[in-house]
């Protein structure tokens, strides 16, 4: 597995999204301003100008059509995929966090964190078919979590919104009413903030990632804990491969605490468990700091991961890994 190394971003990355055709990466990253890529040959497309501050997370439509980004300038922004220009600004009180698309794109999910005395949210915006129809009114308001909401994602059908962050609880919510309908148990659960999640194909299921050094599989309805995948590290990242019975994690300490013989002795590698069997089978080096992203292509046959040391990383795997057998 030979990388490509893709040099775009002036600070750390923060989230990677690929399009459902696989043909297109997205990153974000603290210095403002989202790229998209072509996934085959890590060639950068272009780039979203327009945020004024770390942009945290991204969203892209179904065809292609449109990005949502989240950023720490209060606004959430939409964007038009093909020439980049900005569509709309979503205003907030706070930083805007998590960014996630319904299924059919008429709804998006948008966190902001606490800030100035404004509690953490997750609100729904109905984005409108007709850019010129688009308004900053919010379907509704999801309050009352204490900590700060890293990731929020729609669950089977848009039916529910899964919450999960700083406090180490995941929560399901009506996402009608806004009423919670389930959360996470705490004998079982995480016990340091969740930092990641990531949805599988089918939405069936759901991997989270947390600073407690493990990641964790749940059923997406009932939120059964399914599997768990313990590592040495504070884990920043995870993803399921939508092909094969394998997730990647990845992670690290604290940039402030990284020292440069980290990368020698391996902690920075993203980490491939076998998804039923929880056991640990391979491991890819690389990055000069934590990992902060990653994200398989919808086809299972490369992924990529965002580094503190502002690099992307495109693995395409070689034919051996698709034979891999426990």
């Amino acid at each position: 597995m030979r990388p490509i190394l893709m040099k775009g971003h002036e600070r750390p990355l923060t989230f990677l999204k690929y399009n459902r055709d696989g043909d297109l990466l997205f990153s974000c990253a603290k210095d403002h301003a989202p790229n998209v890529w072509y996934a085959d040959n890590g060639e950068r497309l272009g780039t979203y100008k327009g945020h004024n501050g770390a942009v945290w997370s991204c969203d892209v439509s179904r065809h292609s059509t449109r990005l949502l980004t989240g950023s720490a300038d209060q606004t959430a922004k939409l964007w038009d995929v093909k020439t980049g220009k900005e569509l709309f600004t979503f205003r907030f009180d706070a930083p805007a966090r998590s960014v996630d698309f319904a299924i059919g794109d008429r709804l998006a999910v948008i966190t902001t964190d606490s800030f100035m005395g404004n509690q953490p949210t997750a609100q729904v915006k109905r984005i409108a078919e007709d850019i010129e129809d688009q308004t900053e009114d919010s379907a509704l308001v999801i309050s009352g979590i204490t900590g700060r909401i890293n990731r929020a994602v729609w669950g089977p059908g848009n039916r529910t919104i899964i919450t999960a962050g700083e406090d180490a609880t995941i929560r399901i919510w009506d996402s009608e009413t806004g009423k919670l309908l389930n959360e996470s148990d705490k004998e079982v659960g995480h016990q340091k903030a969740i930092s990641s999640l990531s949805k599988s194909l089918d939405w069936s299921h759901f991997l989270t990632g947390s600073l407690d050094k493990s990641a964790k599989l749940w059923d997406a309805r009932t939120l059964t804990l399914i599997k768990t995948y313990v590592t040495e590290r504070p884990v920043n990242a995870v993803d399921i491969s939508p092909t094969l019975d394998h997730v990647v994690i990845g992670g690290g300490q604290d940039a402030m605490n990284v020292t440069m013989t980290d990368r020698r002795a391996g902690k920075f590698e993203a980490k491939f468990f076998h998804k039923i069997l929880q056991e640990e089978i391979g491991g890819v080096k690389g990055h000069f700091g934590p990992i902060n992203a990653l994200a398989f292509n919808p086809d299972g046959r490369s992924f990529s991961s965002g580094g503190e040391d502002g690099y992307v990383r495109l693995h395409h795997f070689d034919p051996d890994y698709f034979n891999i057998k426990m």
